[in-house]
């Protein structure tokens, strides 16, 4: 029976932060399922269909990766967008301290809501640590070059969304 992991974020835009945690999820499951918040209230610079089209990209350019990695929205628990993609595992991604301590609250209340489905943390690595959607879009939106943080395909959408 084939492992899946739930990958959930905004992905507002894909960074290369994001894209590091995937590749390090494959190496632990079969599949992972890349859940895309959708909530009413937030205004995403991208839509969901250019984040959709940005980590298809995205999960082409990492060795294996084709093939192992869907995409999926979902608006509601995150848990029980786990059950519905069939994911056993909930992969979350670790930059520092503070991190840390939220998702060990998270990962303790989808623990107790949803005691099969066990949520697993990975250590960004130092290379992409700093990297955080919110600052890329701070950056582009003041037009700085976030060509170092994003894939390629990326930096040339926010690029053309950010052109004065």
């Amino acid at each position: 029976m084939p492992r899946t992991a739930l990958y959930p974020g905004s992905f507002d835009p894909i960074t290369n932060g994001h894209v590091d945690l995937l590749a390090g999820a494959l190496d632990l499951v079969d599949e992972v399922v890349i859940a895309i918040g959708v909530h009413p209230s937030k205004k995403p610079m991208f839509t969901l269909a250019e984040r959709k089209a940005m980590i298809a990209a995205a999960v082409g350019a990492i060795p294996g990766g084709a093939g192992r990695v869907r995409v999926a929205t979902f608006d509601g628990l995150v848990v029980d967008a786990a059950r519905e993609a069939g994911a056993g595992v909930l992969i979350r991604g670790l930059r520092d301290a503070a991190d840390f301590d939220y998702e060990m609250q998270m990962a303790g209340m989808n623990g107790a809501m949803a005691p099969d489905v066990r949520t697993v943390f990975l250590p960004a690595s130092p290379a992409t640590r700093h990297i955080t959607a919110t600052l890329v879009r701070q950056i582009a939106a003041m037009g700085g070059d976030v060509s170092a943080f994003v894939p390629a395909a990326v930096a040339a959408k926010i690029k053309r969304k950010f052109r004065r």
